[in-house]
């Protein structure tokens, strides 16, 4: 008699998980991260040495006063379209959680202060995780609640993510090997694995509800249908945070815009992986690699003036939103949420709704 396929997956999900217990055990993934961490940020180190050490500042801030206010305007609304897109992973994963109680409103609120906070601060998943707790609280929110909504965000976050390292690359393989160096031929191959293994997960997730979770919490994943949207989501925030970038980019030479998103990409994760707030010399450092054909002073103009609108102007607003709240809630007397741990947020167990031994049944998606 053969084995059903779903026996079949249920061993590879298995195999992985006591692989994974097994490196969290004998090394501890906060080992591993701290040294990727610390790799990345001597890596970008040298190289921001490097390039800067020949840099003009007079030519710099001549750059800076010379550039096209309508490009800089133009960049600006590309940024506002990529938080209002951000907002859109909060009130999706407030679906998919089963709490449509909760108004766009909030949802975006806490969106965007937990993105702009944690983007600036570092830290995101703790920094991020914190703010929303604050907003969501006030809706009755638990902190469990909490920890699913900044998983199920952080999914779309990294499957938009993988989708345009996997196209973009698959389309422009020079743009990824102008940063890791490998030939073209390698990082095309690795572009389409990425997409395979996308292609599975949305495959595993279309045939029957899948449930993940890891002490004492569990959330139904998103079917098939919607983990398309979720992907989508996930793309047209990119491609407005890469079109605010390609905008501020000097004239000449001209660069495809897919290349320039492949490259923002991967500088923007080797800038999450460093875990130093904001990437910042980390992100700037693989973007002067990369597009090493633009004159420098120029480039370093433009990588300042998006930190600016992408990073400082948001984080600013954020700030005076969640005082002048503060401030309102404080006025009329309302108590704040007592202050909690949220649970981790890596998943260590996975399998199918009906399975109650893996997992407790998650809410429904509303």
């Amino acid at each position: 008699m053969e084995p059903r396929r779903g026996d079949c997956e249920q061993r590879v999900l298995d195999r992985l998980h006591r692989a994974a217990r097994f490196c969290d055990e004998t090394i501890g993934w906060n080992r591993i991260g701290l040294v990727i961490s610390v790799t990345i940020i001597a890596i970008a180190a040298v190289a921001l040495y490097r390039i800067l050490r020949t840099i003009e500042i007079e030519d710099v801030v001549e750059a800076l006063v010379t550039t096209d206010w309508g490009h800089i305007a133009l960049s600006a609304l590309f940024v506002a379209g990529g938080y209002f897109t951000l907002t859109f992973y909060d009130l999706f994963a407030l679906r998919t959680i089963g709490r449509s109680d909760v108004p766009y409103r909030v949802a975006a609120l806490a969106g965007f202060t937990s993105y702009s906070v944690g983007h600036n601060v570092g830290a995101s998943v703790f920094t991020g995780g914190l703010v929303r707790y604050r907003v969501y609280s006030a809706c009755g929110l638990t902190a469990i609640e909490v920890a699913k909504i900044c998983f199920l965000a952080g999914l779309t976050f990294w499957l938009g993510n993988a989708t345009v390292l996997g196209l973009g690359i698959t389309y422009a393989p020079l743009a990824a090997s102008a940063i890791d160096q490998l030939p073209a031929w390698l990082n095309r191959t690795g572009a389409v694995l990425i997409l395979i293994v996308l292609a599975l997960y949305v495959s595993w997730v279309w045939r029957c509800p899948r449930v993940v979770g890891r002490e004492g919490w569990s959330v139904t994943l998103p079917d098939g249908p919607l983990t398309l949207l979720q992907i989508g989501i996930g793309i047209v925030d990119l491609s407005f945070c890469a079109l605010a970038m390609y905008v501020l980019l000097p004239d000449e030479p001209n660069i495809g815009f897919i290349t320039l998103a492949v490259i923002f990409v991967v500088a923007t994760l080797l800038g999450f992986a460093s875990h130093v707030p904001g990437g910042i010399g980390v992100f700037d450092a693989a973007m002067l690699v990369a597009l090493w054909q633009f004159d420098k002073e120029e480039l370093l103009a433009g990588l300042l003036l998006f930190r600016l609108l992408y990073y400082i102007v948001p984080f600013a607003l954020s700030l005076v939103i969640l005082g002048v709240r503060e401030l309102t809630l404080a006025l009329r007397g309302t108590p704040p949420p007592p202050l909690v741990s949220l649970p981790p947020l890596a998943p260590t167990e996975i399998g199918k709704v009906a399975d109650a031994r893996r997992a407790k049944p998650a809410e429904p998606i509303g």
